[in-house]
């Protein structure tokens, strides 16, 4: 019985572990996958984005908006059976309100983090759908001093290193909230960011998100 006993709490505490985890999403486009995980930081947003992935609400999404050098749009539920040409980025998912902003100044716009769009509202509150993954471009000390005067705080030598060789965003600091990023996959974002692109920096040729799902944990019992 003791025995017993103690396998499932072995088996309680395995599975309390796991939820804590981090949470991994396999986003399937027909460009290639990418592979996100999502930060603890920023519960609010990391929760809105289970429950989207959970219901399957990005499958056939378009990156309805790619910039090169600077960030891939998608996730505008108007984007599914749009036709070619149409203005998008308006969308947004019905009923469900915006997300509160969650800025972080550990979470800066590095290349290849994942952020929630927004529109120009006084709270800065995030989309409850479109998000956005960065490309960037690399920054120098200068530009990165005129960075800190315009957000009125100082970047840590870890992360002046990080703009000035893997690149990123940092104008939207502290203005987008970042929660996530790419840990697998950042080849298929320089892909998805070179494509041509016509009216409102939508793609000529659509970019599709095929599906997105969440990596599952494997446990192995010794």
């Amino acid at each position: 019985m003791k025995k017993i006993n103690l396998f499932f709490i072995f088996l309680l505490c395995a599975f309390s572990t796991y939820a804590k985890g981090p949470v991994k999403i396999k986003m399937v486009t027909n460009y290639g996958t990418i592979v996100l995980k999502l930060y603890d930081e920023t519960p609010l947003h990391k929760a809105n984005f289970i429950k989207m992935v959970k219901d399957h609400s990005y499958d056939s999404l378009l990156f309805h908006r790619v910039i090169a050098g600077f960030m891939i749009q998608g996730g505008d539920p108007q984007s599914k059976h749009a036709a070619s040409g149409v203005i998008l980025g308006n969308g947004e998912m019905p009923g469900v309100a915006r997300i509160p902003a969650e800025f972080n100044k550990n979470l800066i716009h590095k290349k290849g983090v994942l952020a929630a769009a927004r529109d120009n509202n006084p709270q800065k509150a995030s989309s409850n759908c479109q998000f956005y993954i960065v490309q960037g471009k690399t920054f120098t000390d200068e530009q990165l001093d005129q960075m800190e005067q315009m957000h009125g705080y100082k970047y840590t030598p870890e992360q002046r290193a990080l703009y000035k060789t893997i690149g990123g965003t940092p104008h939207l600091d502290m203005g987008y909230t970042v929660f996530g990023e790419v840990i697998d996959g950042m080849d298929v974002v320089e892909k998805i960011a070179a494509v041509k692109t016509a009216q409102a920096d939508r793609p000529i040729e659509d970019v599709r998100i095929l599906s997105m799902r969440i990596i599952k944990k494997k446990f192995f019992l010794f």
